[in-house]
């Protein structure tokens, strides 16, 4: 490749001097050298201009490879914008000497050069300011907030159901920093670890064809930081977003910083029966509970209900009464009483 470059910068070195050769010719100077010695000495010299430039074309062609794509593009932004402002500060030195002099080229040469850097530096406000104008667009045309879907809830499977509903409607963000997660997870050499990550891919599937929402997946990354939940945070408050997620330290990171969140398992929780005290149940006892004579047993959308007096009743489908409710971070518990004993008492 470099020395392919070499050769084509060689040839259009050659070029450019035979054409300024003919241009000089044609002023009728009177150079003390015949027509062809003049063209041969100023294609020689091209051609070494050329060749002599080469290497510096290929630094510069490594340093653009080396560019993220949003490096190359706001850079490209901020050249137009900087062409277009010296051609318009070109124009009122139309009637001017200088206009026919080489101000308006250094002006351009200049300006483009300015608003290539600017571009490059301000990569981070330019590419927010289109992701929050793309941002808003959706979710204006779909009357909701978008929503960012985090690892954890994209895995646990739930969303899916949730969005089927339509419960939750607009535009829900996937980073590319969730997706790369969740694609190594699914790379993963341990089998629980792949089978989640799969699971989580296959979810995602199954959202993107769902009416209700508009599933986007972001190419947005916050290179300075390596947590994921830290990046999450930073794009949802750059974006004016809410947070999907089950994750709790998550939920209150999000809340320290003031982003909205929506919990999966506080809406699970939200929309469990509700329990009274008083209430008969009756219910399944499975196992022992932590304290002794315990028994545990668990309603159909898995509440746990711990049965004091509960363990000599294990295997057995019992009547129970429901003494107190206790509201945790992890759910609902309920604890309750047989009704035998209730009798007894």
């Amino acid at each position: 490749m470099e020395g392919f470059m070499r050769i084509i910068l060689t040839i259009l070195g050659g070029v450019f001097g035979y054409q300024a050769a003919t241009y000089l010719l044609s002023l009728q100077i009177g150079f003390p050298f015949t027509d062809n010695f003049m063209k041969v000495i100023a294609v020689s010299l091209g051609a070494l201009l050329g060749l002599a430039v080469s290497p510096l074309f290929d630094r510069m062609v490594r340093s653009l490879l080396k560019l993220h794509l949003r490096d190359i593009l706001s850079g490209l932004i901020g050249l137009v914008c900087g062409i277009l402002i010296a051609v318009l500060g070109s124009i009122p030195l139309q009637n001017t000497a200088i206009a026919n002099g080489y101000l308006p080229v250094i002006l351009t040469v200049v300006l483009a050069v300015l608003g290539w850097t600017i571009g490059v530096k301000k990569r981070e406000e330019i590419v927010t300011l289109f992701q929050k104008h793309n941002t808003g667009y959706l979710a204006g045309r779909d009357n909701g907030c978008a929503k960012i879907l985090d690892t954890s809830v994209i895995i646990d499977g739930r969303i899916s159901d949730i969005t089927k509903t339509g419960f939750i409607e607009g535009t829900l963000i996937v980073p590319s920093f969730v997706l790369d997660e969740l694609q190594h997870i699914a790379d993963s050499s341990d089998v629980l670890k792949r089978n989640r990550g799969r699971r989580g891919l296959d979810i995602l599937n199954k959202i993107q064809k769902e009416p209700y929402v508009q599933v986007q997946i972001m190419d947005r990354d916050f290179e300075d930081i390596a947590e994921v939940d830290s990046k999450l945070v930073k794009l949802a408050k750059e974006l004016g977003a809410k947070v999907i997620t089950n994750d709790f330290n998550l939920n209150k990171v999000c809340e320290l910083h003031g982003v909205p969140v929506l919990n999966i398992n506080e809406l699970a929780n939200a929309v469990k029966p509700v329990v009274l005290p008083g209430e008969e149940l009756r219910v399944h006892v499975i196992k022992d509970g932590k304290e002794q004579g315990q028994g545990v047993a668990y309603l159909d959308d898995g509440t746990m209900i711990v049965v004091d007096g509960g363990r000599r009743y294990i295997g057995e489908t019992i009547g129970v009464m429901v003494t107190s409710v206790l509201q945790t971070a992890a759910g609902r518990m309920i604890f309750a009483k047989p009704k035998a004993m209730e009798k007894a008492l």
